[in-house]
């Protein structure tokens, strides 16, 4: 069933230039001569150790997200603060995420996820206007951003995400047996109409380094321009302020469209207010959002139809609605059947955290040390016997 649904549920994961972003603060860190943190084993999964350091990266790249999430609203030593108070979580975390990549390693995946990895490098290279992988790779390096890094971190989330998408999204989408599809359509039958959509166009104007007022004041001219018989198209590719990845104004070559959206999946609040009411070719009052002021004409709008029975999307349906719940359990399951063991310091506030329906495999007397052969393994649980 590789199908759009799999793509959705399964190799959803963040944007290359997302962890580009990320990665940047934490590698300049180093150069800069950060203090470096003396290595120890945090916890052992299976023949695989977690260390402090790794913990340490994920705490960077979260207090990186936290800090640009908010949008300057939260400093640095803020975010490091909330980070620390989830420290035992991302433990936990991490040690799921191994039992994870240990069991994508036993399935044979590793070649698949790699080839993964390249071609979304390979789309990002694309979407750049780079001419081959090298030179991106070349720009990252100047970024202070390590290729390598981001491949390895494409590599977790991939993998992650394929182990979870073939031995729990897929089994339970073919297991839902067709009387329970047939009546769950019937319950449910506002979930399949097919949605309202507006095809819409934008005229962008930024607030950053500018007055605010003077930015909206000059959209509410826009707008006046515009209803009065303005061509939106022309205004658009000379007004609009609203740039691509690489510092480009886009309006040149798309004339201010943005594409055609489904009414009821445009979740910003203000953009939905502003554009629920007008009709096809009316323009919206100046919205206000994080970076500036953006116009909006709705070019087309098409109303919503009647429900129509589709197995695949009713499937689906059901199986988002599972998800959550079956991949805790299938991640219990790889933790009762794993050797678990964490140092010490850590067990305390990390082990009711991996708290499982039955008894996990998990170590309370000895701290974490060096990787365990499976036979040494199974002698000692065989004298703990």
């Amino acid at each position: 069933m590789k199908s759009k649904f799999y793509t959705r549920l399964a190799l959803a994961s963040t944007a290359l230039v997302a962890l580009f972003a990320s990665s940047a603060p934490a590698a300049r860190a180093q150069e800069e001569g950060a203090p470096r943190v003396i290595d120890e084993v945090i916890a052992q999964v299976n023949t695989e150790v977690i260390t402090l350091s790794s913990l340490k990266r994920e705490q960077a790249n979260a207090v990186q997200a936290i800090v640009q999430q908010s949008a300057g609203k939260m400093t640095v030593a803020q975010a490091e603060a909330e980070i620390q108070k989830r420290q035992a979580e991302m433990i936990a975390t991490l040690i799921n995420e191994q039992l994870l990549l240990q069991k994508g390693k036993e399935l044979g995946l590793t070649e698949e996820v790699e080839a993964e990895v390249n071609r979304r490098m390979e789309d990002v290279r694309k979407q750049e206007g780079i001419a081959t992988v090298a030179a991106l790779e070349a720009a990252m390096n100047a970024a202070g951003v390590s290729p390598a890094g981001v491949r390895q971190s494409l590599r977790v989330e991939i993998m992650k995400n394929f182990v979870l998408g073939s031995e729990v999204d897929r089994k339970i989408f073919w297991s839902i047996p067709d009387a329970e599809v047939k009546g769950y359509f019937e319950k449910n039958k506002d979930k399949f109409r097919k949605p309202e959509t507006l095809a819409l166009s934008e005229i962008f104007l930024g607030t950053a380094g500018k007055d605010d007022a003077e930015v909206k004041a000059r959209a509410g001219q826009i707008v006046q321009q515009l209803r009065v018989g303005g061509d939106f198209k022309a205004v658009a590719m000379v007004q609009s302020e609203r740039e691509n990845n690489t510092g480009q104004r886009v309006a040149p070559q798309t004339g201010g469209k943005l594409g055609t959206f489904p009414m009821n999946e445009i979740t910003h609040a203000a953009i939905a207010a502003a554009v629920k009411p007008l009709k096809a070719g009316q323009i919206s009052e100046p919205v206000k959002m994080e970076t500036g002021y953006t116009i909006l004409r709705v070019d087309e709008r098409t109303p919503a139809g009647e429900a129509a029975y589709d197995e695949r999307k009713v499937r689906e349906a059901i199986t988002v609605e599972r998800l959550d719940r079956e991949r805790k359990l299938y991640i219990d399951g790889l933790r009762r059947e794993a050797y678990v063991d964490l140092a010490p310091s850590y067990r305390e506030s990390v082990l009711p955290l991996l708290k499982t329906s039955e008894p996990t495999k998990t170590a309370s007397a000895k701290p974490a040390a060096a990787p365990v052969k499976k036979d040494e393994k199974k002698k000692d649980n065989d004298k703990k016997q």
